[in-house]
């Protein structure tokens, strides 16, 4: 395939892709839009971006739109990245749930997992025994493809090379034969995951019960500010009073209409009724 990608196409796909998943494309992301589309046009033998854009848009292209929101994902994560959200959920959280021992987690864009495995290793390691508690992390993603390799629980080893050692030995298993470098959490960790595809555009998430914590690191940024405030304000539905939010480093909610209290930079929290 040697078509280009034109600008009315390039605006079809913005304009798709804001309506689906909420991610603005800027201009200068054509560039990647046409990379990262061309690979697939070219396995699907197809003429032109337009044809893509046809099929994805036309009857029955329900699972060709996955695919699509697949190949534009950005899934940039590492075990215990921003490790402030994870001392606050050791020393602030755990205390205030402690005589119910239940606690309800959200990890909202968990990628290839590295988070909610995190969110596991902490509370494994902060909590004298688990299994006397009512512990359920709910990982999702709008990725299909990224969440199996997430539930999956298998890394290469440099994923894990920062840890320290003690970590690595209590909550992963090593590889031998055709699987050395590789490792795979332990039952224990995953025991507490469920993996769920997700589209934070929806107008209701399949949640049931108030969430203590929703994590959701490093996605804003791609929102416009309109949409920001629509996904803060569903967050702020499915948290109980006294539940905290999450976001990332890079992530303000300084600009953006909410009813949340600012407790420090990055975490903020509902206010008790």
């Amino acid at each position: 395939m040697s078509a280009t990608l034109t600008d009315k196409e390039f605006e079809q796909f913005q304009s798709l892709i804001y309506q689906q998943v909420g991610i603005t494309l800027d201009t200068p992301k054509k560039s990647l839009l046409t990379s990262r589309l061309g690979k697939r046009i070219r396995e699907l033998e197809l003429p032109s971006y337009q044809a893509y854009y046809d099929r994805v848009t036309g009857k029955g292209g329900g699972e060709e739109l996955t695919q699509l929101v697949d190949l534009i994902s950005t899934n940039k994560t590492d075990f215990f990245r921003e490790p402030v959200h994870f001392d606050f959920l050791r020393e602030e959280v755990l205390p205030h749930v402690e005589a119910t021992r239940t606690l309800r987690i959200w990890s909202s864009a968990s990628s290839s997992g590295e988070e909610p495995y995190t969110i596991a290793m902490t509370l494994n390691d902060a909590i004298r025994d688990c299994s006397q508690w009512d512990i359920k992390i709910l990982a999702s993603d709008i990725s299909t493809r990224i969440l199996a390799k997430a539930a999956s629980g298998v890394y290469d080893d440099e994923r894990v090379m920062q840890l320290p050692q003690d970590v690595v030995r209590r909550h992963f298993l090593r590889g031998k034969g055709e699987q050395t470098g590789k490792l795979k959490v332990r039952k224990h960790l995953s025991d507490m995951i469920a993996f769920r595809r997700v589209n934070l555009m929806a107008p209701a998430f399949p949640i049931k019960t108030p969430l203590d914590v929703i994590f959701c690191r490093n996605v804003m940024i791609y929102f416009d500010r309109p949409t920001q405030e629509t996904l803060v304000g569903k967050f702020y539905r499915y948290l109980r009073p006294g539940g905290f939010l999450f976001i990332g480093h890079s992530e303000s909610l300084q600009w953006v209409e909410h009813p949340f209290d600012y407790i420090k930079p990055t975490i903020y929290q509902k206010p008790f009724d």
